[in-house]
């Protein structure tokens, strides 16, 4: 039903579960905060729903390549892709079923997806689904295509891809941004100009530009770099109102 494109580490639930429509979504809106968390030794995995088989430049194999690196990069625990069809990420049954065995599977706490507001269709299409998969997952009920048991998760927040909105939190990657540069690197298919490559908004200057809006949210909180994120709730804090 799946592939799995990092080895498993563990048997352990994941703490940070992140979706992207296509490989390159999850390290372009928080893979500085995935290299932070996993250096301090959380669980992550990367889901990626497509394998961008429609790409314009680049193909599954070398995609999947690139995927694997800058999963090693980031220190992820798992990568899996769904190999649902590249523009075709549309809210069907089969696709919610598929993506709430994951949840179950992995059974993580919190679960990342792209914001809604983005100019790929495919990005806003892979939030709904995965919403509505979240829900699914925790209702005892809900089957999937093996028997597992319900699992609810605490929290989904979404990360900005080729948008910049107001964030309703940032995270500090002062010290992760180079990791995140180097996973972003790592698909050279995606971000090199090359005498093959077809001209894409992909390959001018597009890693500079997410570096740039990186750095911005991190001087609107005070820090180098920061990475921000929407939440459709209020968000609790019950530490780090007051600094030391």
């Amino acid at each position: 039903m799946f592939i799995k494109t990092v080895k498993v580490m563990n048997n352990k639930p994941l703490h940070i579960l992140a979706f992207g429509a296509h490989a390159d979504d999850v390290e372009i809106g928080m893979g500085g905060s995935i290299a932070k968390l996993t250096a301090q030794g959380k669980r992550i995995g990367i889901c990626d729903l497509t394998e961008a088989d429609l790409s314009s430049n680049g193909t599954i194999e070398i995609r999947k390549k690139e995927a694997n690196k800058a999963a090693e990069i980031l220190g992820v625990t798992e990568r899996l892709s769904l190999a649902f069809p590249d523009r075709g990420l549309l809210m069907q049954e089969e696709f919610i079923r598929k993506i709430a065995f994951v949840i179950r599977k992995y059974q993580p706490q919190i679960v990342f997806a792209p914001y809604f507001l983005d100019r790929h269709p495919d990005h806003g299409n892979c939030a709904r689904l995965v919403e509505e998969a979240v829900f699914s997952a925790g209702i005892r009920k809900y089957h999937t295509e093996e028997t597992q048991a319900p699992h609810k998760v605490s929290k989904v927040y979404f990360y900005m891809i080729n948008g910049f909105h107001k964030p309703d939190f940032t995270i500090d990657i002062s010290d992760s941004m180079g990791d995140k540069i180097e996973a972003l690197r790592a698909y050279k298919s995606q971000f090199e100009q090359t005498e093959n490559s077809v001209n894409t908004p992909l390959v001018n200057g597009y890693i500079e530009t997410v570096e740039a809006r990186e750095r911005l949210f991190g001087q609107q909180v005070g820090v180098d770099y920061a990475e921000g994120f929407k939440s459709k709730v209020p968000i609790l804090l019950n530490h780090d109102l007051i600094g030391d």
